[in-house]
């Protein structure tokens, strides 16, 4: 599997942080930390915008390094996605990223190739 696809079936190259990061872009880096900053009505500096996938051994946003549920979930069940557990079509925790992304499903393979 693309080690870009998180656990959670999303795809971390098309992420702002990702790209940001990849291409040490620093105007990037500020504007999603504040449309972050916004959003989850935290402070997100543009110093936080460091990441190279969940499954990558780079750099992590704070939020995918240590917050996130389902990433914990995928490290401590030994799986590479989400796609791999039999509780997928149950799951709370990857539910919301799931319901209404239809490249998430498919890379976790609940749909069609």
């Amino acid at each position: 599997m693309d080690r870009n696809i998180a656990y959670c079936g999303l795809d971390c190259s098309a992420c702002e942080a990702y790209i940001a990061t990849v291409n040490d872009d620093e105007c990037l880096r500020r504007k999603v930390a504040a449309e972050w900053s916004e959003l989850n009505g935290a402070d997100i500096t543009p110093g936080m915008i460091n990441c190279l996938g969940c499954r990558s051994d780079g750099p992590k946003t704070p939020y995918c390094e240590s917050m996130c549920g389902i990433r914990k979930c995928g490290i401590a069940r030994e799986y590479e996605t989400c796609g791999e557990c039999p509780d997928l079509g149950s799951c709370d925790k990857v539910a919301a990223v799931i319901r209404g992304n239809e490249a998430a499903r498919k890379n976790l393979g609940m749909l069609g190739p």
